[in-house]
C-alpha cells in the first residue's frame, strides 16, 4: 500500500477515535470535554476530506478522465457528513443526550460505510490509476507522518 494511502486509512482510523471520544464525554455528560473532542472530530474530519476532495480526488479524476464516477458519490458523502456534524453541533450545544447520541450513531454508520468504499475500491483505483500518487502528494504524506 502507498505512502498516501496507509496516511489516508490512518486518518480514517483517528477520525473513528475521535468519535468514541465524542460519545464517551457524551455518555459522562462532560460537556467541556465533549465540546473539545467534538472539535478535535471536525478538525479530523475536515483535513481528511480537504486532502482527498483537492488532491486526490482531482489526480484521479485527471488520469481516468472523468469526474462523475467514485469521486462524485465520496464527495456527496463527504457532504452528508457535513451535515450530520452541523446536526450533531447543535445537539452538542443544546446537551440533548439522547438527539445527539442518535447523531452521533448516524454518523459513525455513514462514516463505516463510507471508509469500507474509499480503502477497498477507490483508494485501490488511485493506485492503479494515478502515476506517481506518492510523490504526487508526498507533502500531503510527510506532514501527516510528522503529526500523528
Amino acid at each position: 500500500m502507498s505512502t498516501t494511502i496507509t496516511t489516508l486509512v490512518r486518518q480514517h482510523r483517528d477520525c473513528d477515535e475521535a468519535i468514541e471520544q465524542v460519545e464517551a464525554c457524551v455518555r459522562a455528560k462532560d460537556w467541556d470535554a465533549a465540546a473539545g473532542a467534538f472539535a478535535r472530530l471536525e478538525s479530523a474530519l475536515q483535513g481528511n476530506f480537504s486532502t482527498e476532495e483537492q488532491r486526490l480526488f482531482p489526480a484521479f479524476e485527471q488520469a481516468v478522465g472523468f469526474s462523475n464516477g467514485p469521486t462524485a458519490v465520496m464527495r456527496h458523502e463527504h457532504d452528508e457528513v457535513r451535515g450530520l456534524l452541523d446536526n450533531a453541533r447543535e445537539w452538542l450545544e443544546l446537551k440533548d443526550v439522547g438527539a445527539l447520541a442518535a447523531e452521533l450513531d448516524t454518523l459513525v454508520v455513514l462514516l463505516q460505510q463510507h471508509n469500507v468504499k474509499e480503502e477497498n475500491v477507490l483508494f485501490p483505483m488511485c493506485q492503479a490509476q494515478v502515476k506517481g500518487l506518492d510523490t504526487l502528494l508526498a507533502d500531503f504524506a510527510s506532514g501527516q507522518a510528522a503529526h500523528p
